[in-house]
């Protein structure tokens, strides 16, 4: 079983009783007496040697030593094939005779070898035979490996190395033998080291451990027994390198074979295996040369293998190469940093699955496959382009390595399915990220997330091309799973190789029919632009006649504090509005994804904390609502906190997804609260246009100077929000909308081709409609932190005043002596002042308890106090109001000479509400 006793024996005992290996010199006199040792040292009943009488039934082909035939009369061919016989049958009697038969029977049957080994050196025979019977007999078992997760690895024990051999016999010195000794010894010990086995004269160097993987796998170094002539040494010595390249491709081989170096380490491993097999074939072929031709040298044997060892130097470069990324010769640095957290979805992952927490025998460092081994290969390949036939042989190992990602990359390209159990293709996909979650979470990146690149994973030659490999199968995902296009069917005739020329053809074509496919699904089967006008009609307020009808029913409910409001109550308004015949929303078919909610959070501080967010890297997400401190409005309504919701199916949700649904609320909020501040001012404006109390003209000058200054005031104020609300509507989104729907509606066919790239692309589409919302935000000062506290702090001076209008109505009728009297004042009709009385004592029956407090409490001041304080109310009202006017001016034209220039329009229109003011024009960049 074992080659050890074999290999450290000499020539001719070692040659002959392995029955399988060449003999060299098997038939000179003098160099079989020389060294031949004892039969009885070597030859054991337990494990006895094959008989080799088959190999000597031919010798007309075998070479001496001198490598010259030897020429023998017919006595002496019969006398030796009679001495075979005789060990023949000497070896059958060992088998059948016990150990313990006495030592004369055992002398007696060796006799006749004694006999015609007697021109042997007698010096060995006393040697030989107290160590047979002394020691224990030397008897090495093979024994059987573990399994590893390389199927085809070797599952034999190591050899032991020669020098471990106990007691065995040496052959005769080298530098004793004559020159054609030695070169027929060097020559059959060369064919066996290049097989990776020690020989009679070349063993293992010192140091070299084959227990040791790491050893195995940099390949043994050899040394050569002193004694042999110079010229021989240094043919030998150059050789001696196929050798080690040899059992180190061996190792390689077996070690990248295992299941956590993924499928393309193992289709490599392969084609290496298939050029070690021919390697082999090559060394037989070599033995046959030695055995038959007197003209085989240690020369030719160096001319025939020059091309050989070149070969198997540039395979094991690229094993080192390997190896060394690989972290399994040479410890590298650390540049893996990127990919842990692959590392760690890949764990999480598997441990979703049910699986262990490390599969295999993967270790946390980052592993050369897929991808990075391909580019590896590839780089090796441009590097020996000068050499033909290094060309050729990494080209082929390229085209074979190459074909399972091939496989790969056209299930990906062909029917967007990932088949990558070992994760290296160049697209990761995080199967936890559901597209359920579309609905429900804001902050889901489905689209995102779920398929992305393994940046330093990808291969040379799809570089130029990843982004399109990637669109490509996430399209054909989302029509796979939509059912829109049937892609079951088996794609046939694609390219199996990166050199294949229509290589990049196919990703174009693949890429291109994918897009087509889904663009055409969501613009069509889905009706993504109707879609996107129903949002319009709701979210944007057009037409808006429906909604200011749902707020004239709702208005009691919405007045309430937020967390008494009914929403269900308010679903259910909106519902019967919606389908109220006449409105242009009664006939939209998505009418019934609309939903109402309620949002505690003011829109000024929710934008103010998306805004205010700096340094997210690419990659991060934003932080966790529950993570994120935000204080409610004490003071919020449900006016203040309305907003709508709208549920969006799969796969338009990956155009309306959940953050473009956040901007449409964010400017329906926006939109929301200018209409209802121009409501609260328009009804402040009816009341004072309708009530008797601010249209009589009373005898006091003062107070009629006063009510003057609050019309201006509420006219300013109302100016301010219609033109904003003008701005935002026809200004901004109206032109920004049209621009967006033009460019969806001219691909309503799919996608056009230019030269040199395709014009449409989904996620073109998609940028499309979040640059529309982007826009809009901008343009509407809603993404700009200065411009949003200065808004605020004019919308919440405009909210006061109007919500103080009734107060300042009593405040009027109590300051204006002719409307405090009893009597009819001569500036008033009578219709006038019976119609003022019903509306006093109405009021009076409305709240009896609190006019009284209220009359008792206001009977002392005089009227000239009450008509001062008044007069400085309005005048804190008008300075606050004009110099946060001016403010916002001035920062209006500082943004749209340095971010947008559509805020001068804006600007121009704002700057008509403060004209006549002493704000009028000034600048205040100490309060901006």
């Amino acid at each position: 079983m074992s080659s050890g006793p074999a290999r450290t024996s000499s020539h001719a005992n070692s040659r002959h009783e392995d029955g399988g290996r060449p003999r060299v010199a098997a038939h000179s006199n003098s160099y079989r007496s020389d060294m031949r040792p004892n039969a009885h040292s070597t030859t054991k009943p337990s494990s006895p040697q094959p008989p080799p009488g088959s190999h000597y039934a031919s010798t007309s082909h075998k070479r001496s030593a001198s490598g010259r035939p030897v020429s023998r009369t017919p006595q002496e061919r019969r006398h030796e094939e009679k001495r075979v016989t005789e060990r023949t049958l000497e070896t059958r009697v060992q088998r059948l005779v016990p150990k313990t038969q006495s030592r004369e029977a055992e002398e007696r049957r060796s006799a006749p070898q004694e006999k015609r080994q007697s021109d042997a050196p007698k010096q060995k025979l006393p040697d030989a035979r107290p160590r047979a019977t002394s020691q224990a007999p030397w008897n090495p078992e093979v024994t059987l490996l573990p399994h590893t997760t390389a199927p085809l690895a070797s599952r034999k024990s190591i050899p032991p190395l020669g020098s471990t051999v106990p007691q065995a016999p040496q052959p005769r010195p080298i530098h004793e033998l004559s020159l054609e000794v030695q070169e027929a010894a060097i020559v059959e010990d060369l064919l066996f080291v290049f097989m990776g086995f020690e020989g009679q004269y070349i063993r293992f160097a010192k140091g070299y451990n084959p227990e040791e993987e790491r050893d195995r796998l940099t390949g043994p170094s050899f040394k050569i027994a002193p004694g042999l002539d110079p010229s021989l040494h240094d043919l030998t010595q150059s050789m001696l390198k196929m050798a080690t390249y040899y059992s180190a491709l061996e190792t390689f081989v077996d070690v990248q074979s295992r299941e956590e170096f993924g499928s393309v380490s193992h289709a490599l491993c392969a084609s290496i295996r298939k050029l070690l097999q021919d390697y082999l074939v090559m060394i037989a072929q070599l033995e046959t040369q030695f055995l038959t031709s007197d003209t085989f040298t240690v020369h030719v044997l160096n001319i025939q293998t020059t091309s050989t060892q070149q070969m198997m130097y540039q395979l094991y470069a690229l094993a080192h190469e390997v190896l060394k990324r690989n972290a399994l010769l040479d410890e590298e640095s650390d540049d893996s940093d990127d990919d842990d957290a692959d590392d760690y979805d890949n764990i999480l992952e598997n441990l979703r699955d049910g699986g262990e927490l490390v599969p295999g025998n993967m270790t946390g460092k980052k592993i050369c496959k897929g991808g990075a081994a391909i580019g590896l290969i590839t780089k090796r390949l441009e590097t020996m382009s000068g050499d033909p036939a290094a060309r050729a042989l990494l080209t082929t190992l390229l085209c074979d390595a190459s074909r399972p990602y091939m496989a790969m990359l056209n299930e990906w390209l062909h029917h967007g399915g990932i088949s990558d159990p070992h994760s290296e293709f160049l697209i990761k996909e995080q199967k936890s990220i559901k597209r359920e979650r579309l609905e429900q979470d804001y902050t889901d990146e489905y689209w995102e997330r779920r398929y992305t690149m393994r940046d330093s994973d990808v291969p040379p030659q799809l570089e130029s091309v990843k982004e399109r490999v990637l669109l490509a199968g996430k399209y054909l995902n989302v029509v796979r799973e939509c059912g829109g296009v049937d892609v079951s069917k088996v794609v046939q005739d694609v390219p199996t190789s990166f050199d294949d020329p229509r290589f990049l053809e196919n990703v174009n074509n693949a890429y291109a029919h994918a897009n087509e496919s889904l663009l055409r699904m969501l613009l069509t089967t889905h009706s993504l632009p109707a879609r996107l006008q129903s949002m319009k009609h709701y979210f944007f307020l057009d037409p808006s006649d429906y909604f200011n009808h749902f707020l004239e029913l709702s208005a009691s409910e919405l007045r309430k504090p937020v967390q008494k409001v009914n929403t269900t109550k308010l679903q259910s308004l909106l519902d019967l509005v919606l389908r109220q015949p006449g409105t242009i929303v009664s006939l939209d078919p998505f009418k019934e994804d609309v939903k109402v909610e309620m949002n505690e959070i003011t829109l000024t501080k929710s934008l103010q904390r998306v805004v205010n967010i700096t340094g997210i890297e690419q990659g991060e997400a934003l932080q966790p609502l529950a993570n994120q401190p935000m204080e409610n409005d004490k003071n919020a309504t449900g006016f203040t906190s309305l907003q709508l919701d709208y549920a969006v199916p799969f796969p338009v949700s990956l155009v309306i997804s959940r953050k473009t649904v956040w901007r449409y609320q964010a400017l329906f909020r926006y939109l929301l609260s200018l209409r209802y501040l121009e409501s609260q001012l328009s009804t402040t404006w009816q009341v004072q246009t309708r009530g008797v109390s601010w249209g009589h003209k009373g005898s006091n000058r003062a107070l009629e100077i006063w009510k003057r200054r609050v019309w201006t005031l509420r006219a300013r104020m109302l100016v301010f929000v219609q033109q904003l609300l003008y701005f935002c509507t026809a200004e901004v989104i109206e032109p920004n909308w049209t621009k967006f729907m033009s460019r969806l509606s001219s691909k309503d066919d799919g996608p056009e081709r230019k030269p040199g790239g395709f014009m449409r692309t989904v996620d073109e589409l998609m940028q499309d409609h979040v640059d529309f919302l982007d826009t809009c935000l901008k343009e509407c000062m809603l993404t700009n932190s200065n411009l949003l506290r200065i808004h605020s702090k004019l919308m919440q001076t405009c909210t006061i005043f109007a919500a103080y209008t009734n107060w300042l109505t009593r405040e009027l009728e109590k300051a204006d002596p002719d409307l405090s009297a009893a009597n009819k004042p001569s500036t008033m009709t009578t219709d006038q002042w019976n119609r003022f009385q019903a509306t006093k004592a109405a009021a009076a029956r409305a709240s009896s308890s609190s006019v009284a407090d209220t009359s008792t409490a206001s009977a002392g001041p005089a009227d000239e106090a009450r008509v001062d304080n008044l007069v400085d109310m309005i005048a804190k009202w008008e300075v606050n109001f004009s110099r946060h006017l001016q403010i916002l001016l001035d920062a209006l034209n500082h943004y749209a000479a340095t971010e947008t220039v559509a805020l001068l329009s804006l600007c121009a229109r704002l700057s008509t509400a403060n004209q006549g003011t002493k704000y009028t024009g000034l600048k205040h960049d100490e309060d901006g």
